[in-house]
């Protein structure tokens, strides 16, 4: 240990030669995953989570986090649960807490930055553990898209919509992904295209088993629609790829927003879907202490905005920012997670940043997979990280775009080689 803070007051006195050698040099004081975990995506009004509610789902994910780690529980400072539709969120992490055997020391939060939600929850506790105010935490991301939405307002006051940004923050999440068609000229092929290859890597994905070290078993209760009959179900698996579609296929799908334009469609779009992802997170020495596998290390996020009507090609701003802080190029990044809102804001991004497609999505993205919402932060990460050990790669970078406006990225470097 004395070693190792040693080498820390070294490392400051002698800048690095590059932002690559300074986000991969350990210290005691980095923020570190020790768990990466997410329950099966199932499609949501339909699937295997339909008649399974939040509080239940938060609480079998948060029970495996225990399992799966065997930490004690009262080592667990606080939990900060990413969720966008939920309106009793905080209540619904907490009391999920306290039954699933963390005890009522742990504290829990919840937080809403729509789609980056699980990122956010994510930064959240990194933060607090890199300011010394906690030493372990919980990043949980969850989303039942199969539940009713409590009522929103759908208009402001007079006086905020004199402002044409702030109206545009009511367009429909289909209106601003024909934006960014109409914007950017991204033809519906380029998008069927580019949901067929999304599709076609889930596919190759699910059948070699590389979900299955990301993937916990979640048991849970479902319903018969036409009789009644409730059964008891163990889901292992996504339920999103679809096995066998072709970019044909999904040409032949009527556009899904016609009163806004005709390029995307059910089938170029990301799935509506339920599931819930985690993170364990502490300090370097603190996992060492505990004797904790150490998986990755956090390095940062941030976030951006940009005009809401035009919201998708958020990351396209995102990733720069965050890559800047760091002195670090795409170059330097070897596997990529970008939410697939749409493929409109997808194609775009890929273009505008010069990605390397093999490096994005390898498994597929939310075209494929879905997108609950308060999940996708953390689900990413879980894949991500994934990916990374199966390639045996290092640097993992994940991003999405965010409703009214909005981008984030997250920088992670995996330790598992």
């Amino acid at each position: 240990m004395a070693t190792e803070r040693l080498n820390t007051i070294l490392n400051h006195l002698t800048p690095s030669k590059s932002g690559l050698s300074a986000i991969t040099q350990k210290n005691p004081d980095d923020v570190v995953i020790t768990l990466a975990i997410r329950t099966p995506l199932t499609k949501a009004f339909k699937g295997g989570f339909k008649d399974t509610q939040l509080d239940f789902l938060v609480y079998s994910l948060l029970k495996k986090v225990i399992q799966k780690s065997n930490i004690d529980p009262q080592m667990v400072e606080d939990i900060c649960f990413g969720n966008v539709n939920d309106g009793r969120a905080a209540y619904t992490v907490r009391a999920a807490a306290l039954a699933a055997g963390f005890p009522n020391t742990t504290a829990a939060s919840s937080v809403n930055r729509f789609c980056s939600s699980g990122l956010k929850a994510t930064q959240d506790i990194a933060n607090q553990i890199s300011l010394g105010n906690i030493e372990c935490g919980v990043a949980i991301g969850a989303e039942m898209m199969s539940a009713p939405v409590g009522q929103i307002a759908q208009t402001f006051h007079e006086e905020i919509l004199k402002c044409q940004e702030a109206a545009d923050c009511l367009q429909p999440m289909g209106q601003t992904s024909e934006n960014v068609g109409k914007d950017f000229n991204i033809s519906r092929e380029s998008q069927d295209r580019y949901a067929a290859e999304s599709y076609q890597r889930a596919e190759r994905a699910q059948k070699a088993g590389w979900f299955d070290d990301e993937i916990v078993p979640i048991t849970t209760t479902v319903k018969d629609p036409k009789s009644g009959e409730e059964k008891q179900v163990t889901l292992t698996k996504d339920e999103g790829p679809r096995w066998g579609t072709t970019y044909e296929s999904l040409s032949k799908i009527r556009p899904a927003f016609p009163e806004y334009g005709d390029k995307s469609t059910g089938g170029n779009s990301s799935q509506v879907t339920d599931g819930a992802a985690a993170v364990l997170l502490m300090k370097r020495s603190t996992a060492q202490r505990m004797n904790q596998p150490i998986l990755a290390k956090y390095v940062g996020a941030t976030v951006t905005g940009l005009a809401p009507r035009i919201m998708g090609i958020g990351p396209s701003l995102a990733i720069p920012k965050l890559l800047g802080k760091y002195n670090l190029s795409l170059e330097d990044i070897d596997i990529i997670e970008l939410n697939e809102a749409f493929a409109s804001m997808a194609v775009y991004c890929v273009n505008t940043l010069g990605i390397d497609s093999s490096k994005m999505n390898v498994r597929g993205g939310a075209v494929a997979l879905g997108h609950p919402l308060g999940a996708t932060g953390t689900r990413q990460i879980c894949t991500g990280l994934s990916e990374c050990r199966r390639q045996k790669k290092r640097i993992l970078l994940t991003s999405m775009c965010i409703g009214t406006g909005q981008g984030m990225a997250g920088l992670f470097v995996n330790e598992v080689l």
